[in-house]
């Protein structure tokens, strides 16, 4: 501004000065929130893949906050990082699948159009020829058996993608979860597994973007003894699209694809007529990544060992081949939304500690199957059965002002009514589950503190007040994209909502009784490890 026109602006203010007062204070959370996306999410991180470079910079980044903060080191050594040992796997090539029938006539099945292979951690060859036998869902269930009259011993099992809709929306993603399929396979002595494509799944999860992908590096963690952590040695072969089942399944293709939409999926699993023989090759190496620890002690000398955890995921899925000329994936909403806003909660406490200790887990590869968080999980800075709960903030949509949430996983322990509270408060309605084909419960960071035994709740911005429109133009159009970046029409005062809003739940949980699961619940069947404790 020139002199001339401050001098004439200090003519014009007093005119104005009324209306100036009417306009709302800038919203210092929504600043800082803009701020760490805008650095989080810029190009020059690369899209902040686990064991690059680029997410290094962006963990220092972290650790810089975390210290302004004046939250304490708690990673390894008296630091803010807790290092991550892991082991990265990708196919070097498409493989090669081939099906053969009883007279030994070949068919071949086509990469990219029929089926989809992936790497394996555990070796760089597989090759592997055996009888085929469908599963339907591969559902072993209480009530409900898939396995039940097959022979599937040194056999490979075909099964569908995802699981029954007559299943609760969380025990759903429990069951749909390749783990828990794997797991079911292996125990009735399948040697391979083949994953089939549904109607559900294209529509979510289209196979041309997941074949854009097919290169890209999965990980899990290396154990002590450096070899990599698998909880299940039946390979995973292949995924075959709607298109290609119809080579394996035969002429009632349709008719099984139609039943398994049904509520009940009541489809009968059957042994196929044909033998697949696969050929695999995958390139394996050693990565290196860490998780950000930071700590809030707590005021009350008798709870300030106890810990409730907000945990994000720093990463993302870095470069992919372009789409409209861009490869750069910057992850702005998936997930610098979900750090930024957890450091915001942060900031909130204002030197207002709660009672208990409040940790913050901002972790790594998270895009590649949970791995930071499980673990930091499986080998925490503090004594697991110190750790209360957690409280997950990944992927919030912030591109319109959001009125109501579904909490994931908040009925299932006493975090429930906290939860319930604190959106009460906010006058922020909570909503049952959406989407529950999207099996969202196991697919953020939350759920390997809930393998642990910890209750757990995530929040995803909700449908009402323009957010059905928004959730699905960006999970259509920008997911795991390189157009998931700052040029969305990001409302920053959403953040600033969103971040509030777990304060307030952090706050009550860090509080209030120690959460504790519900009696009978699925989940803590399932994984809880010790009795809940007493009332406080």
């Amino acid at each position: 501004m020139t002199k001339s026109r401050q001098w004439l602006a200090c003519l014009i203010i007093p005119v104005f000065v009324g209306a100036a007062l009417a306009q709302p204070a800038p919203d210092p959370s929504a600043a800082n929130i803009r701020a760490t996306m805008a650095f989080l999410a810029s190009d020059r991180l690369k899209g902040r893949e686990a064991g690059t470079p680029e997410f290094d910079i962006a963990a220092n980044y972290v650790a810089g906050q975390m210290k302004q903060l004046g939250l304490t080191p708690l990673g390894d050594k008296g630091s803010y990082f807790q290092h991550v040992p892991l082991l990265a796997y990708r196919p070097t090539d498409q493989g090669a699948l081939s099906l053969r029938d009883k007279t030994g006539h070949a068919v071949p099945l086509l990469f990219g159009a029929d089926y989809l292979v992936g790497g394996d951690p555990l070796a760089t060859t597989q090759n592997l020829d055996a009888p085929l036998v469908f599963v339907g869902y591969g559902l072993v269930a209480p009530g409900r058996d898939d396995y039940r009259g097959l022979d599937v011993k040194g056999k490979i099992v075909v099964a569908l993608s995802g699981a029954p809709k007559f299943l609760q929306t969380e025990e759903r993603a429990y069951y749909r979860s390749g783990k828990v399929k794997l797991a079911a396979a292996l125990a009735h002595g399948a040697v391979g597994f083949v994953s089939l494509s549904t109607s559900t799944r294209e529509r979510l999860y289209p196979f041309a973007n997941a074949v854009r992908q097919y290169r890209s590096w999965d990980m899990t963690w290396r154990k002590p003894d450096g070899k990599p952590f698998v909880e299940s040695s039946l390979p995973l072969l292949a995924g075959i699209s709607v298109a290609g089942a119809h080579k394996l399944l035969g002429p009632d293709t349709d008719k099984i694809l139609a039943a398994a939409e049904t509520t009940q999926g009541d489809v009968r699993g059957f042994a196929l007529k044909l033998s697949l023989h696969v050929v695999l090759h995958s390139e394996i190496k050693t990565v290196e990544s860490e998780n950000m620890v930071g700590l809030l002690p707590g005021a009350d000398p008798k709870l300030r060992g106890e810990y409730i955890v907000l945990s994000a995921h720093l990463d993302h899925i870095g470069i992919t081949p372009p789409v409209k000329g861009d490869s750069i994936n910057n992850g702005a909403l998936d997930n610098a939304s979900g750090v930024a806003t957890t450091l915001e909660v942060a900031r909130l406490f204002g030197g207002r500690p709660p009672r208990r200790s409040v940790l913050f887990l901002i972790d790594t590869a998270e895009e590649k199957g949970l791995i930071g968080a499980e673990y930091f999980a499986r080998n925490p800075t503090v004594p697991l059965s110190s750790i209360a709960a957690d409280v997950d903030l990944d992927m919030p949509i912030l591109t319109y002002d959001f009125t109501d949430v579904t909490a994931f996983g908040a009925d299932r322990s006493s975090i429930g009514p906290s939860v319930q509270r604190a959106a009460g408060r906010m006058n922020i309605k909570l909503s049952p589950d959406p989407e529950p084909d999207e099996g969202i419960f196991t697919r953020s960071d939350h759920y390997r503190f809930v393998e642990q035994g910890v209750p757990a709740v995530f929040l995803a911005t909700g449908f009402a007040n323009g957010g059905e429109a928004a959730t699905r133009f960006f999970m259509k159009t920008n997911y795991h994209k390189p157009s998931d970046d700052l040029s969305q029409p990001i409302r920053y005062d959403a953040g600033a909502k969103f971040a509030r809003l777990n304060y307030e739940i952090t706050r009550e949980l860090a509080d209030g009784v120690r959460p504790s699961w519900n009696k009978g619940d699925f989940f803590a069947a399932k994984f809880a490890k010790r009795p809940a404790p007493a009332a406080q």
